[in-house]
């Protein structure tokens, strides 16, 4: 005796139609899903990006001669801090963009060997705070939070001293491609001539 179910003679098969519809809704549906994925991951990771930020920053020379304070960013766009921090100062400059000049200095351009070297660039991101005639006020390294940066440019725009001049959070090391010419006027040289 056979103790298996029943077989219900009372259900047919899908028709071939049928079949093809459900086939064609599950395709119509995966697709919708992948476009709707695809779109949010793509905007979710180019929002704010440093190369968009370095573009949009004010020119070193014209930040130094505009007559307003500046926050300058030594920066490489390999650096994850840098990365991190990017959608930050991409807020922070909106709200003090009008105040100040946000100047961004990439590291991998021996174009700014001489800024690394006059403001010992030794860890990413470095911010070097000068006030409205060029002078240096303030550094920072590394990862700050915003409301650090916030209360550092509120008093860069106002004059006052920085409540966070000497912060500093996680950096992403960086050493000079270049080496400097053997100079006096190099602080790092101590004085000490090489006598041939």
């Amino acid at each position: 005796m056979s103790t298996d179910a029943p077989v219900n003679s009372s259900a047919q098969p899908e028709s071939p139609i049928g079949g093809r519809v459900r086939n064609f809704l599950i395709a119509i549906v995966a697709i919708a899903l992948s476009v709707a994925l695809f779109l949010g991951l793509r905007s979710e990771t180019t929002s704010v990006s440093l190369p968009k930020l370095a573009e949009a920053s004010t020119p070193l020379e014209l930040a130094v001669s505009n007559g307003k304070p500046s926050l300058v960013e030594f920066y490489a766009d390999w650096c994850t801090v840098c990365q991190k921090m990017a959608p930050d100062m991409a807020e922070l400059e909106t709200q003090y963009g009008d105040k100040l000049n946000f100047v961004m200095l990439n590291v991998d351009n021996t174009k700014w060997l001489p800024e690394m070297l006059k403001y010992r660039v030794d860890g990413i991101p470095h911010f070097v705070y000068l006030s409205k005639n060029a002078e240096t006020i303030a550094e920072a390294i590394g990862d700050l939070p915003r409301t650090v940066m916030a209360g550092n440019l509120d008093a860069l725009v106002a004059g006052t001293t920085l409540p966070y001049a000497k912060a500093n959070g996680q950096v992403s090391k960086f050493s000079a491609s270049v080496a400097p010419v053997d100079n006096q006027d190099d602080p790092r040289s101590h004085g000490s001539q090489v006598v041939n």
